[in-house]
């Protein structure tokens, strides 16, 4: 595709304005341009093949429902050539999953956690506070020791989601991603689980139903610079 001038993008008296603004706010004029144009730059630095990537959750990320290799962790590690470290532990809650988090960081040095937390917590109707709290310091302590983090959003848990397969992911995940200014993988588990034909049971997937969040869980890597297209 044929690059186009940025000169010939923007007129000349709206181009010498934006100029004349960025001078005085100490922005660079290819800056200004760029972003006059809308040209977004990568979000993220693209992780190389062979590196440690740490997937954290609960029986989600265990891959309970399912066998070990068709795990979304063993299917990442195929698609993106990443060693991808199983570290979901079925049963577990925010605060449990905290826990194990400061010496997993420093047994593999992780250049990216995928993190899963809070289904245990909605199934025995925990407080959404206490799990927001308890993910938020995962957040923290991550980009404390400069490591990237893709939050992943689940749904919230209830009879009536169940019994009707319409499944919505839990607020405070899109709040979290906000407040700590991290990705997120938004409506993957709402999408796997809310479908009969995904499902081991209702709250676990099976075979197809990792493949299909692994799935989404690669297009999300690649949307923000991850994962090389």
């Amino acid at each position: 595709m044929q690059a186009i001038p940025l000169q010939s993008v923007l007129p000349d008296q709206h181009r010498r304005q934006l100029l004349r603004l960025g001078a005085a706010l100490g922005i660079t004029s290819s800056a200004v341009l760029l972003g006059a144009c809308g040209k977004k730059a990568a979000s993220a630095s693209a992780i190389p093949a062979g590196a440690t990537v740490l997937a954290l959750g609960d029986s989600l990320t265990q891959g309970v429902g399912a066998s070990a290799e068709t795990s979304f962790p063993a299917l990442l590690a195929e698609r993106s050539g990443w060693k991808v470290v199983n570290a979901g532990v079925s049963g577990e809650t925010s605060s449990q999953i905290a826990a194990r988090l400061p010496a997993l960081l420093e047994e593999h040095h992780p250049a990216l956690v995928v993190l899963c937390a809070g289904g245990n917590d909605w199934l025995r109707r925990n407080s959404a506070q206490a799990a927001q709290t308890e993910i938020a310091r995962m957040l923290q302590l991550c980009k404390s020791q400069g490591v990237p983090v893709l939050l992943v959003a689940v749904p919230e848990m209830s009879l009536g989601a169940a019994l009707t397969g319409r499944l919505k992911d839990h607020p405070i995940y899109a709040d979290l991603a906000k407040a700590e200014k991290v990705p997120l993988l938004a409506d993957a588990w709402s999408e796997v689980l809310g479908n009969s034909a995904m499902r081991a049971d209702q709250v676990h997937a099976n075979a197809a139903g990792y493949a299909r969040f692994t799935e989404l869980l690669v297009g999300e890597l690649k949307s923000t610079g991850f994962l090389r297209s």
